[in-house]
Parts: structure tokens; C-alpha cells; sequence
């Protein structure tokens, strides 16, 4: 196992990957490599049997498919991961000026990210541009590869309890430093239009992020941590993608989700809970001229597996973790348990996936939060709102957990790999709840 190179590759997915939109982009370059075919959603679809294909929505949501060239009686088997991170959105007018001579920019919160980890490193921009071009309008992505922004700290003489659990204020603390003086306001537009090639009156629209510049690294006397921006959970979209590109199923339909939205609620048009995915499974049924009955029944028969990293424990506050039900790096993949259902995993699913993991010699561990404790949600769940699959939540264990910058075991991304690409080889028959065939 070449975790070296394994992590060398994540690198370079999530660098491509500054935003959701490149996200896209990024996987959308893979999966054109790899021979699928483009189905837009505004026009008629023609698939076949043993055929590959892809779609998106917002151009920040993906979903692709591999349809066997045996599935008379299929069924579905999918993963799904998100393309976003928590991050600062830049508001539509973004600069603010002074005091004295300096432009800031003006931002929001986009998701729960950890504020103090943004302070003092160097920042850009990233997301995408729509342009005016004659009668019609344009989407362009941006990323500025340099180094433009910074959020400087105030300085401990001047905030001396910055050490004693200080608050930050998102509308005071948090706003870029853009310039000293060189630049003055409408210089930010100006500035997009030059790296587009455009007039700053033709741009109508944007959706820009803030994104750290930090370089990802392997860390460690023994080289046991990767350490980069995004790893949740652009880590599951990379191994899943992988797993997905190297799998075959015969029997069935794999299918690979890459949803946009998770840190903001998934509540979107291109987000887990829309519509997204069950018209891209009823038009897969459609094309291959099954009946409405058939589609139930292939949705009864089908599996998800949720893909979205997890807390391992922490090296100086084990207390956070529960005292049993707890994680590691370098341990292998998590699935996730819930007794409100924040994660769809219950013991059906739980046995499915152990088994697919056993069947890939992959260590399987586990995670739930402290009973005293309120944890977070993800996207299976969220997505079963709209087709209701029988499904697991999986994770990669990682520390730092919305921070700008964050830490995982350099192992576990390949075991994820290993285990998804067993996954995605097997026919997965499921009857009802009460049994399973796993062929593969």
C-alpha cells in the first residue's frame, strides 16, 4: 500500500478543488478521463446498458453512474460525499473602506468553521463569476493563485484576554485585510475583471469564498499525518470518486453523489435534501424503459453509503470522546451511530458495511458522541428525505474538525479506497431488512 502517493494525489484533488465549484470541476475532469459521458439535465437523455455517464446541478452537485450490462432486476448502490467546506463568503459588495488608508473586505460565515483558524495566514479567493457576454451570460470559475488577503490578530497588548476564551465578533474581527493604501475602493472588482479578461460593468453576479493558501503536507518523524485544508470532506469525495472510477458491478447500477450545501444545512436546490438525486435514479429508470413499479422496486433493493469524516480522538481532550464508542487515526474507516438519527447507520446497515469492509481486510471502527453531548448531522439522512434507501454513515477519522487547516492519518484514505472499491465490485441484494446476499 503506497499511502505516500495515495496522500500525494488527495493533495492535488483537494488543491484543484478551492471551492465547490472547482470541486466539480476537479471530479468532472476525472470522471472525463475515465471515457463518461456528459448528460446535461436541461436536455433528453439516451443511456444503455454497460454505459457511463454524469450530470450536474449548479455546477456545485454531481452525480454519475455506471449502469452494469446484466441489470434486468436492478437495483442502485451509491455513495455520497459533499463539495464544500466551511469557509467566509465574500458579500456582493465587498469592500469596506478605512480606517486611514486601508480596504478590507466584507464577509460572512458560510457553515460552522472554527473563526480562530483563519487569523494570520495567507488567503485568497475562489468560487465563480457571471459575466455579461453580448445577449447572454456566462459562468466563469476564478481562483486567484496568490496571495492577496490576510486577517491579522490583534496584538496580545492590546487584548489581553485573547488567551482567556475571547469571542470574536464575525462583522469586526473577521474582515480581510486587503490593502494598505496601494488600492482604493472598486479595486476588488477590478481586480476579478482582470484576472477574467472582462469589463468590470459585464460582471452581473458572484459567488466568491475565501480559501487558505496553506500547502498541504505529510507530517511526522514516521510520516503518519496529512495535514490540509478541506480534508472534510473533500478526504470522502476523493476516495469515493477513486473507489467508484475502479469498481463494476454487473448486476446493478453504481452510483457516486458529490452533493453541494452539506455546511449550510443541504436545504438547496443542489443540496442532499433537493430533488437532485431522485430525478437522476427516476430518469436512469426511464432511459432504460423500467416500468414505475420497477423503479420502487429497484429503490427497496438499493444501498447508500453516507461519506463524511469523523472526530478521532483527541490527543489532549480524550474526555470529548465517548468512553467506549471512540476512533483513531490510522485505525481505518468509521461508521457513525446515532440513536436520534442524526446518522442513518442502524444495525442493518452497520452489518452490510462491516461486511464489505471484511471482505476488503480493511479495519472498520467506531464512533458515537457522548451521551451528554449534542453531535452533528451529515448528508444520508437528509438525502433519505427525498429516496429513502437503506444506508450507513462512514467517515475518515480526523482531528481539528472545521478548522481552516486539518489533520488525518495518512493511512485511512487508501483503506477507504480499498473498502469503497470492494463495495462498488460486489452486487449487493438486499430482502427488505431481514437479509442480504453479498456476491463479489
Amino acid at each position: 500500500m503506497n499511502y505516500i502517493e495515495t496522500s500525494k494525489e488527495l493533495f492535488d484533488f483537494i488543491q484543484k478543488s478551492p471551492s465547490m465549484f472547482h470541486s466539480i470541476e476537479t471530479i468532472d475532469s476525472y470522471l472525463t478521463k475515465a471515457g463518461f459521458t456528459y448528460l446535461p439535465e436541461g436536455k433528453p437523455w439516451t443511456i444503455e446498458k454497460g454505459g457511463c455517464y454524469f450530470t450536474t446541478r449548479n455546477h456545485s452537485s454531481l452525480i454519475a453512474f455506471k449502469i452494469g450490462n446484466l441489470c434486468d432486476h436492478y437495483h442502485f448502490q451509491l455513495t455520497a460525499a459533499h463539495s464544500d467546506s466551511p469557509t467566509y463568503k465574500v458579500k456582493s459588495i465587498p469592500e469596506i473602506e478605512g480606517p486611514h488608508e486601508y480596504l478590507r473586505l466584507d464577509v460572512e460565515a458560510y457553515g460552522g468553521m472554527i473563526d480562530s483558524t483563519w487569523f494570520d495566514r495567507p488567503l485568497t479567493i475562489a468560487g465563480r463569476v457571471l459575466i455579461r457576454q453580448g445577449n447572454a451570460i456566462e459562468s466563469r470559475l476564478l481562483y486567484i493563485d496568490k496571495d492577496i488577503l490576510m486577517i491579522p490578530n490583534v496584538a496580545i497588548h492590546f487584548n489581553r484576554e485573547v488567551n482567556d476564551g475571547y469571542k470574536y465578533n464575525r462583522q469586526v474581527d473577521l474582515c480581510p485585510l486587503f490593502s494598505g493604501g496601494e488600492l482604493k475602493k472598486g479595486a476588488f472588482n477590478q481586480m476579478i475583471a482582470d484576472e477574467l479578461g472582462v469589463e468590470v460593468k459585464d460582471i452581473l453576479g458572484k459567488d466568491l469564498f475565501l480559501v487558505n493558501r496553506q500547502k498541504p503536507v505529510i507530517w511526522g518523524y514516521k510520516d503518519e499525518f496529512v495535514s490540509t485544508p478541506k480534508l472534510d470532506d473533500l478526504q470522502c469525495a476523493f476516495a469515493s470518486l477513486k473507489a467508484f472510477l475502479q469498481g463494476n458491478n454487473e448486476h446493478g447500477i453504481n452510483v457516486y453523489c458529490c452533493f453541494d450545501n452539506e455546511e449550510v444545512g443541504s436545504n438547496t436546490k443542489q443540496g442532499a435534501m433537493s430533488t437532485f438525486l431522485y430525478d437522476v435514479l427516476k430518469r436512469i429508470n426511464n432511459g432504460l424503459s423500467k416500468t414505475e413499479e420497477e423503479f420502487y422496486q429497484a429503490i427497496a433493493k438499493s444501498f447508500l453509503v453516507s461519506c463524511d469524516n469523523a472526530h478521532a480522538l483527541h490527543p489532549n481532550h480524550p474526555e470529548k470522546s465517548d468512553v467506549i464508542n471512540r476512533n483513531y487515526l490510522n485505525k481505518g474507516i468509521v461508521i457513525k451511530e446515532s440513536a436520534n438519527q442524526k446518522y442513518t447507520t442502524d444495525a442493518f446497515s452497520r452489518a452490510v458495511f462491516t461486511q464489505i469492509c471484511q471482505n476488503a481486510n480493511v479495519p472498520v471502527q467506531v464512533f458515537a458522541n457522548r451521551s451528554d453531548m449534542v453531535g452533528g448531522s451529515t448528508l444520508g439522512n437528509l438525502s433519505n428525505t427525498q429516496v429513502s434507501l437503506h444506508a450507513v454513515d462512514i467517515g475518515l477519522p480526523q482531528l481539528a474538525m472545521h478548522s481552516s487547516y486539518e489533520t488525518a492519518g495518512i493511512k485511512d484514505t487508501t483503506y477507504a479506497i480499498e473498502a469503497l472499491t470492494t463495495y462498488f465490485n460486489s452486487d449487493v441484494e438486499i430482502e427488505e431488512a431481514k437479509g442480504i446476499i453479498i456476491n463479489g
